[in-house]
């Protein structure tokens, strides 16, 4: 029989970490750590494992990795994700797009549409199962892959059952961004956002409007050069030819918390020189942490959810496009609201051994 076990990621934004019996094998898809200080990941998920598949570089998902290298476990991966971990890592390169037979086990990746060389896992088990890891169908910069059925899926629900789409996001943050004067700072993770978040300032407010800081230049230039992206990114390429333009309206920079890098430079300066609230601003798009929270809870903060998750209906759609009859609601709060959710036909479970 072949089991997958949801270790950690049902209940909470934490660190992701699922547990794959084969029949020959124990294997770890993914290995995160936080996004919280506190949410540690465990060493004793490891115990009898002898592989570590991973979704793509965001700490959450990888953050644990050191663990794995450490007991010098394998790691699968795509070479993009693979950047991320420590350099005596036992890579076994992923395609981020295609099928590879691992310990006698087929199993398909495709992009995600969420992350810089991110994928999904699909495992050619039983009646299939798939691992979303974290991804989105509605991003204008990176490339999504429509995954084949399965029986079983673990599913990115981090947004639970809002089913605010990205184009009413988008609405919501223009008519802030108008009505803000002087600069805005959007505090970004390099390999995630930042590219579509400038892609649409740059389309909305020109090109000289927007200023990359080092990071997110140096990431978006790995980007173009992938097949990662779609077509539309390369309207970002004059962005990366310019240096630092302080005197820019829209400032995007690392880190996604303002907890470190320029953004958390910037913040810094603004409030000591007294201009944060009055012509510079923070808005943050993505999951806040403590620190990322109390910089918008002061004036000048604010958040607008920029999609780089599902919306309720997409989740519903891939259940459906799967052919699923069982799914693991991940990466949310309150997962069992599922149970009684209308919109879904399809067995949930959270912590249970299930049987592929």
């Amino acid at each position: 029989m072949h089991y997958v076990t949801v270790l950690s990621g049902i209940g909470d934004k934490g660190p992701a970490c699922m547990l794959l019996e084969t029949g020959g094998h124990r294997w770890l898809l993914d290995c995160g750590f936080g996004p919280e200080a506190n949410a540690n990941f465990d060493p004793a998920w490891l115990d009898g494992v002898d592989a570590v598949f991973i979704t793509h570089d965001h700490i959450d998902h990888i953050g644990g990795a050191a663990h794995a290298v450490e007991a010098g476990l394998p790691i699968h991966a795509t070479r993009r994700t693979a950047n991320a971990l420590p350099p005596s890592a036992d890579l076994r390169p992923l395609p981020e797009q295609g099928t590879t037979l691992i310990g006698g086990v087929p199993v398909t990746t495709g992009r995600n549409g969420h992350a810089l060389g991110g994928c999904w896992l699909h495992f050619g088990l039983g009646d299939g199962l798939f691992y979303s890891g974290d991804w989105s169908e509605e991003s204008q910069w990176f490339a999504f892959d429509p995954p084949p059925p399965a029986a079983t899926a673990i599913l990115d629900c981090s947004y639970h059952l809002d089913d605010v789409t990205q184009a009413m996001r988008l609405t919501a943050l223009d008519a802030l961004l108008d009505s803000l004067p002087g600069q805005v700072l959007f505090p970004v993770p390099p390999s995630g956002r930042a590219g579509e978040l400038a892609l649409h300032l740059l389309r909305g407010y020109g090109p000289d409007s927007v200023m990359l800081d080092p990071e997110c230049r140096t990431a978006l230039r790995a980007a173009l050069a992938t097949n990662s992206v779609s077509a539309d990114a390369q309207e970002v390429a004059p962005l990366l030819s310019r240096g630092d333009l302080d005197e820019a309206r829209f400032l995007v920079c690392d880190t996604p918390n303002a907890d470190g890098g320029a953004a958390w430079g910037y913040v810094r300066a603004w409030r000591e020189g007294g201009r944060l609230g009055r012509d510079a601003h923070v808005v943050f798009t993505g999951h806040m942490t403590a620190h990322a929270r109390g910089i918008e809870k002061v004036d000048g903060g604010y958040f607008r959810r920029w999609n780089v998750h599902p919306p309720l209906s997409d989740q519903i759609r891939m259940l459906r496009r799967l052919g699923a009859r069982r799914f693991a609601p991940a990466f949310c709060t309150l997962p069992e609201e599922y149970f009684l959710e209308a919109g879904f036909d399809t067995e949930v479970f959270l912590h249970e051994r299930i049987a592929l």
